[in-house]
Parts: C-alpha cells; structure tokens; sequence
C-alpha cells in the first residue's frame, strides 16, 4: 500500500524587507565564513529567501502555532503583521490518499508534471 500525503502551506507576506532580512540572516547562520554583503549578493528575491529558510527550518514560519485542523485546513485567523521574517502563516491543509498507483520514486529524474496532482480515482 503506498500512502501519499499532500500539505499545502500558505503564508503571506507583509514586509518584504524583514522577510530579506531573516533570509540573508538565515544564510549568515547557514554559511558561518560568509559576509553580509555575500548573504545580500545570495538572497536576491523571493524565491532565493524562501529557498534558504528552507533549508535552515524545514518550512516558512516554523515557528509559528500549527493552525492544520484535519482535512477541511487551518482555521481563518488575522493576518499578523509584526513577526520578525516579516511573514504571516495563513493556512495549512493536508490530503492523505492511499493507492496513488505511482508514487514520487517511480519517476526518477523526472519528476510528473504536477506532483500535488490526485489521482483521478482519490476520494
């Protein structure tokens, strides 16, 4: 039996200038030698910030409350504009569906064009 288990997180951003900053902060605790200038140089935008505090946490906002409430997702809750990333968690959601007839491994190299995709059959 092969179990899939899908998770959406969502987190908005409200200030994009602390969310550089914790990321180019994130980098300066990831890489110990490097300088501000190479965290500045490293995290550019968006996509390098979220990449390197993946890397550091595991998700966005780790550290906030865990807001997932079963399969209907994370209650709605005012957005909280004063963390120090500068991020505002807005919602978890988890699907869990078994017998997807080909999981990730199966691909190899090539990943499916959309592997959050359920299968035709998921309930």
């Amino acid at each position: 039996m092969t179990i899939s288990v899908r998770t959406r997180r969502d987190v908005v951003i409200v200030d994009p200038e602390r969310f550089l900053a914790a990321a180019r902060g994130a980098y300066l605790e990831l890489y110990p030698d490097a300088t501000e200038e190479s965290a500045a140089e490293n995290v550019l935008d968006v996509h390098d910030a979220v990449h390197v505090l993946l890397d550091r946490d595991g998700r966005l906002a780790a550290d906030a409350p865990d807001l997932l409430t079963a399969r209907c997702g994370s209650r709605p809750d005012l957005p909280i504009p004063d963390r120090a990333d500068g991020l505002s968690p807005a919602g978890e959601l988890q699907r869990i569906v078994l017998d997807d007839p080909r999981p990730l491994r199966d691909y190899g190299c090539f990943p499916p064009e959309d592997p959050f995709a359920l299968p035709p059959d998921a309930p």
